[in-house]
């Protein structure tokens, strides 16, 4: 991964950034998939509900959130365009003091940058479920290089 990305899934370089409502169907120039929150909302909680029973009852701490985009830093490729990102503490990392007041682990889905590369329906699902796997395995404290041998890249 190169240094100026923060972790969490690959960047798409070029993607615009237009703006979408939060409940209208969203098709950027004329590319990618149009999908209205509610739906791409429902696809996120498919993909979290598919995590095995035993993971789900693993995971601490976790918050999922859903944005349009991912706004880059500064210091930051503005053309920097992120499908999901986890932000916190993997659970390998936690020691005794961790939870002593520590907000929860935040897994934030962008809405916008999967739609731009989609051309239909089931492209979104399988591209929410591949995002949704590859953060929550950050969580857990799978690095980008294990989770590209595994093909959740």
């Amino acid at each position: 991964m190169r240094a100026s990305l923060p972790p969490g899934q690959p960047s798409v370089p070029g993607m615009p950034n237009v703006p979408g409502g939060p409940h209208e169907p969203w098709k950027p120039g004329g590319a990618g998939f149009s999908m209205s929150a509610d739906e791409f909302e429902a696809a996120v909680s498919d993909a979290l509900d598919s995590i095995p029973p035993r993971l789900a009852r693993a995971m601490d701490n976790v918050a999922v959130f859903i944005e349009d985009r991912y706004v880059p830093h500064p210091g930051e490729d503005p053309e920097t365009s992120l499908l999901g990102l986890y932000e916190g503490v993997p659970l390998t990392e936690r020691d005794s003091w961790w939870g002593a007041g520590s907000l929860p682990d935040r897994i934030t889905i962008y809405r916008e940058a999967i739609l731009d590369i989609c051309a239909s329906r089931d492209e979104v699902i399988h591209e929410v479920a591949v995002t949704v796997v590859h953060e929550v395995a950050h969580h857990f404290g799978i690095d980008d290089d294990r989770l590209h041998e595994l093909g959740w890249g």
